[in-house]
């Protein structure tokens, strides 16, 4: 509801209050007459007979106090989330603020949203997995997971407002960068607490309701939300923010295979007898295509039951599967002084520790680099 306002607080920067606010200049819904009062009202006559003053009533004319169904939302945070592919319950934050004369509950349904009319930074290229939304149940503004699990707004009070949690889990995709997301908010029967209200449906406000029956008036008055879903005086409401991978942010995958080079007895296919030689191959792979990773260093324990082939690492361009591990490399010497490398590539053995590490340098978005090493089999 009122998305302009919600999209100009996610780009502007801007606190998220001006939507709320502008309904309180007008009259705050505490101050309205509550639906479902019974309003009573009799006239009196005074009139003389042959000089004796007289009176006499009116009959009672009687109503009851419809529903004015009203409410706002707005996004409570400036900007979209920052966040890491893989993080789990990232949080988007929205405030819903119950304008209605009456205690309404509300229910929420979130969504994603794959905006694409230039009102957000950036394109919306991913979706979180396992959205949910929740109350801030004690109040504190921050997302407690265990503490906050109540799926709708019960009870809200008249101009009484609640922070509202879309949370998500963030894939592990390459390229991934902003994610969208939208409360759609929806208001419910209230009265019964902790009991999920039902949807609440308009009068047809083109027939003569019952002077002793509360009719429903939608007077959400969101008319510029029709171009993202939302329009006027239908009860729902919607409001929208989003989820931004940081650049920084790589997904570096590593794969590790094993090889027999030779096994010392000159047969066509090697096997893994006792003296054979054997290749292990790690292939790290940058699924980022938009950021690079830098210092990125590889550790390996030398596996029990096989000793490490001094001076066998090497590092450089994978190559192919089941083939060579690295092609275009160089073959780093783990006994030698760092300070001699050129390449920006070193290697070491640990031999107290049994731990082969190799420094491979950078790797560029949708990049990849290969280092091996062997071993003999005991």
């Amino acid at each position: 509801m009122f998305v302009r306002r919600a999209i100009a607080v996610l780009l502007a920067g801007t606190a998220g209050v001006g939507i709320a606010g502008a309904a309180h200049a007008q009259t705050s819904a505490a101050q309205l007459t509550t639906a479902g009062t019974r309003i009573d009202n009799t006239a009196s006559v005074t009139y003389s007979v042959n000089g004796t003053n007289q009176s006499t009533t009116s009959t009672t004319a009687s109503f009851v106090v419809d529903k004015k169904v009203n409410f706002t939302v707005v996004t409570a945070q400036t900007g979209p989330t920052a966040v890491n592919l893989n993080d789990q319950n990232a949080v988007t934050t929205f405030r819903v603020t119950n304008l209605t004369n009456d205690v309404q509950d509300f229910l929420l349904d979130p969504d994603q949203q794959n905006i694409s009319l230039g009102l957000f930074p950036g394109s919306d290229n991913f979706d979180l997995t396992s959205l949910r939304a929740y109350v801030d149940s004690n109040g504190n503004g921050r997302y407690d997971a265990g503490v906050d699990t109540q799926t709708y707004i019960d009870e809200l009070a008249p101009d009484a407002s609640v922070t509202v949690f879309i949370v998500g889990n963030v894939p592990n995709q390459a390229g991934a960068q902003y994610a969208y997301d939208s409360l759609h908010v929806i208001a419910a029967a209230g009265g019964q607490a902790g009991t999920q209200g039902s949807i609440l449906l308009a009068t047809d406000l083109n027939l003569i309701g019952a002077d002793n029956t509360v009719d429903i008036v939608f007077a959400d008055d969101d008319s510029d939300g029709a171009l993202l879903g939302d329009i006027a005086r239908n009860g729902q409401g919607r409001a929208y923010s989003g989820y931004h991978v940081a650049v920084n942010n790589v997904a570096l995958t590593v794969a590790k295979s094993a090889r027999v080079l030779a096994d010392g007895l000159g047969s066509a296919i090697p096997k893994a007898i006792p003296g054979a030689t054997v290749e292990y191959c790690l292939r790290v792979n940058n699924a980022t295509l938009t950021a690079g990773a830098s210092g990125v260093s590889l550790s390996d324990n030398i596996p029990a039951h096989t000793t490490y082939v001094p001076g066998s690492i090497s590092i450089g361009t994978p190559g192919a599967l089941g083939i060579a591990c690295v092609v275009n490399g160089s073959t780093e010497d783990d006994d030698a002084d760092d300070a001699t490398e050129t390449d920006g590539l070193t290697a070491s053995f640990d031999g107290v520790a049994k731990k082969v590490i190799a420094n491979v340098g950078d790797v560029s978005g949708g990049g990849s680099v290969a280092a091996s090493f062997k071993v003999t089999i005991d």
